[in-house]
Formats: C-alpha cells, sequence, structure tokens
C-alpha cells in the first residue's frame, strides 16, 4: 500500500464492539499458510533432494538463493572461514556480538536440565537421564536480511545443552553481506555451516546428502517454504516448533510516550508484509496518539513500505475498559512478543496465560530481546503460545525414563501389572509380570 494511501486510523477495533471477536480474529494469524500449491511445490523439492542429493541442492541454491556452485565444497563455510570473519569485523561490531553472547550464554546456563532419581524403601529406584542430542540443525533465516543474532539464539542453548555437532544452514552468501553472519557460527560453536537456505536446506538436514550428513533435530524460523518443510520431515527428525510472521502485542495504560510504542510497533512490522503488530489499551486518546506518532515517523523509515503493509493488513490499535480485559484480550491472541507497557507490569504478569516472551515495564523493548537480554528470540507464533514455548537447552536434550524393580518391587508391582494387562487383553503383559512372582514364589 503506497504511504499516501495509509491511515493508522483503519486497523482500530473496540472490544465493546458486539463482532469485536470475529473482527479480531480476522485479523489474527492464527493457523499457518498450507497453500496447496506451496505444499506440493515443497514436497517435490524435499523429494528431488533425497533422490538426488548433493545436485538437487546444488540446483534449487542456484535457483532460489542465487548462489551458483559445481560443488558442494563451495558451499561450505569452514571454522577457519568463520573464524576469519569474527577476526575481521571491526571493534564496535565484534565487542556487540560477543556481548549478546555472553549474556544468551549465561541465561541459557539456568536452563540446563540434569538427571535424577530416588528411592524406594523396597530398593527399587526411578528416575530420569537427560542427554544432549547427538547432532542438530539450526536454520537462519536470510532473503529479506541476515540475522547473526538467530546463529547466536539457537547455537548457544544447543552448545549449552552439550550438542557436539551443530550444523547451521544459511541462504547468505559469503561475503562481506554475511560476515557477520559466520562471524556469529564461530561464537555459537557452530561446527558445520552451509550457505543453503529454504525447503532443500531443511530436507539435506533432514534427509542427508553425499556431503550433509543428517540430524537429529532441526530448530529456527523461516518463511513459509521453510516452514512448510519442517512440518513433512517431522518424525523423520525432531523439529522445535512451527513459526510463521513475527508478532507484536503492547498492553500500554497510556503513560508510555507514544512514540516509543509506535516504534516498538515498527520493530515488527519491518520484518516483513506478514508480520502482526497489535496495541492494545484503555486509553482512547492514547491510541489516538499513537496513530499521530505511527503516521508522523513512518515516512522517515527505511523500511517504510514494508511497514506500511504490514500495519494496513495486520495492524490493530484495540482499544478496552480496563487492564484485566486487555490481558483477556491478550490471551485470546497469544502472541510471540508481550510488551506490558504499564505501571506495575509484574501484576498485570499474573493474568498472562499464554505469549512466548513477556517484556515488563516501559523500558523493555521486545528489539532488546531480540538481540542482547539473554533469552532466545526463537519463539512461538500465529497462537501456538498456547501449547509451544520459547527455545531453550531443553530443546536439545532428550529424557530417558529409569526403572530398577528390586525382588521386593516385582513382588508389589507384578499383580498390580496383571491386572490392568488382563483388563487390556494383553495376556503376555501379564505373564511377564506372573512368570516372575511364582518363580520367586516357589523359592
Amino acid at each position: 500500500m503506497p504511504i499516501d494511501a495509509f491511515r493508522p486510523d483503519h486497523f482500530r477495533l473496540d472490544s465493546s464492539d458486539p463482532n469485536f471477536s470475529s473482527m479480531l480474529e480476522e485479523r489474527l494469524l492464527r493457523t499457518m499458510i498450507l497453500d496447496p500449491e506451496v505444499v506440493a511445490s515443497v514436497a517435490s523439492i524435499i523429494s528431488a533432494v533425497r533422490r538426488d542429493g548433493d545436485n538437487a541442492l546444488l540446483k534449487y541454491t542456484s535457483q532460489f538463493d542465487g548462489l551458483s556452485a559445481s560443488a558442494m565444497d563451495e558451499l561450505r563455510v569452514s571454522s577457519c572461514e568463520m573464524q576469519q570473519c569474527l577476526n575481521d569485523l571491526d571493534s564496535i561490531q565484534r565487542s556487540a556480538l560477543e556481548k549478546a553472547a555472553a549474556r544468551i550464554h549465561k541465561y541459557h546456563e539456568r536452563q540446563k536440565q540434569t538427571s535424577w532419581q530416588f528411592s524406594e524403601e523396597d530398593g527399587s529406584y526411578y528416575g530420569q537421564k537427560v542427554t544432549p542430542l547427538d547432532r542438530v540443525g539450526i536454520y537462519a533465516p536470510g532473503g529479506k536480511a541476515n540475522y547473526p543474532s538467530s546463529i547466536l539464539m539457537l547455537g548457544i542453548p544447543a552448545r549449552v545443552a552439550g550438542v557436539k555437532e551443530i550444523v547451521a544452514t544459511v541462504p547468505t552468501a559469503f561475503g562481506p553481506e554475511g560476515r557477520l553472519v559466520f562471524a556469529a557460527a564461530a561464537l555459537a560453536g557452530v561446527t558445520e555451516l552451509y550457505t543453503v537456505g529454504g525447503a532443500q536446506a531443511i530436507a539435506s538436514l533432514a534427509y542427508g546428502t553425499q556431503s550433509i550428513r543428517k540430524v537429529d533435530k532441526i530448530a529456527g524460523p523461516g518463511n513459509v517454504f521453510v516452514t512448510v518443510a519442517k512440518k513433512l520431515v517431522f518424525g523423520e527428525v525432531g523439529i522445535d516448533m512451527i513459526a510463521g510472521p513475527s508478532e507484536l502485542t503492547i498492553i500500554c495504560d497510556g503513560n508510555t510516550h507514544p512514540d516509543w510504542v509506535a516504534m516498538d510497533m515498527f520493530s515488527q512490522a519491518e520484518h516483513d508484509e506478514n508480520a502482526q503488530s497489535i496495541l492494545i489499551s484503555p486509553d482512547g486518546e492514547f491510541l489516538d496518539r499513537v496513530a499521530e506518532s505511527i503516521y508522523k515517523l513512518l515516512p522517515k523509515m527505511k523500511r517504510k513500505d514494508v511497514i506500511s503493509a504490514s500495519l494496513s493488513e495486520k495492524g490493530m490499535l484495540i482499544k478496552v475498559p480496563d487492564l484485566e480485559t486487555a490481558a483477556i484480550v491478550s490471551n485470546e491472541i497469544a502472541p510471540e512478543h508481550l510488551e506490558l507497557s504499564v505501571e506495575k507490569p509484574e501484576a498485570l504478569l499474573n493474568k498472562i496465560r499464554h505469549a512466548g516472551a513477556v517484556f515488563l515495564g516501559r523500558y523493555s523493548p521486545e528489539a532488546l530481546g531480540d538481540y542482547c537480554a539473554g533469552p532466545s528470540h526463537v519463539l512461538p507464533t500465529s497462537g501456538t503460545s498456547r501449547f509451544f514455548s520459547a527455545l531453550g537447552v531443553y530443546d536439545f536434550q532428550k529424557r530417558t525414563s529409569i526403572l530398577s524393580c528390586s525382588r521386593n518391587g516385582a513382588i508389589d508391582l507384578g499383580p498390580i501389572a496383571m491386572t490392568l494387562a488382563e483388563s487390556e487383553g494383553l495376556e503376555a503383559h501379564s505373564l511377564s509380570a506372573a512368570y516372575r512372582l511364582n518363580s520367586l514364589a516357589a523359592e
């Protein structure tokens, strides 16, 4: 939409409107886009990569990413090259990356899970063994922008978890435009890096090619082709979540500077045209002031066309009677990012049930979380924060149940198992316990 045709008041909603729920649902990104043509296209790419391996990967990388190569070695960035990119950064950029990496590492150290067990009086013991995954793939999106921050947010939790092999795929050419991405990979502990993207990258990680060994799990956001590819390969490998376009909801009491709020909305809208920025407030006049700020600041933005399209199609300014209703509406939205820009954010936090990440207070813009606050910015979108969590160390660990029954434990549990097995009609299950009981009774 042209800038001069854009008006913020086009996306005003009021929770008191009888049609509010349907109007809200209409503008929400509730479901992943599964266009049959996209699904068919992605399935074809996956099939070709499974069949032709490197040759298909080279073909699609040239076709979709514009990176021509005659062999996979040309698309692989070595550990030495990653480190050289880090060494070549100017002091300001390197310091920023290193400080962000340190904060992300510090945060995720607290997420590490450990094995545990407990014993019973009869000598039996039970527990859980926590083990890092052997080999994971991390996908950092590219195309419209490069995201070194995503490499840090994905690679560092995997490294903290104890993953030995971290394979990164990024649709970014080796050169000046990719140096920050590759430098971030060095800091994140990436062990293999390939400049491939899209559904073809997901297929190569899931099934392997002559040059890329398959991984156990794939993590990281991407465009709709990447998202569909992850859905189609799930089961062959694990995935972190199904991530769609970026989202931000802000609850504000009306006492934050409207320019701050407008710019926070821009920070999500500039990702792409499908990103979603929502402001909820009980102060109607404040909504007016934010709308004025949006219209005032928008022409000054480098990505104004993308921001304008995003706000026009997906943005919302929602009037509610009070902050409690704001929390109810937010829980219905279940946003990826939620800013509580209010006087007492901790009190309002108690009413929030669904959000990928929550930013408390007027001095906690979502942008800080995107880069350096500490928690991973890989978060559930499209309302999936109702059942998905923020990516973390636990996504790169698996849990194995441990059971050790003593002689007396078998005597105690055997009859219970026999009764339940017989009720399910599973004879061998019952006899498995009965044989031990009979032998023990004969001693």
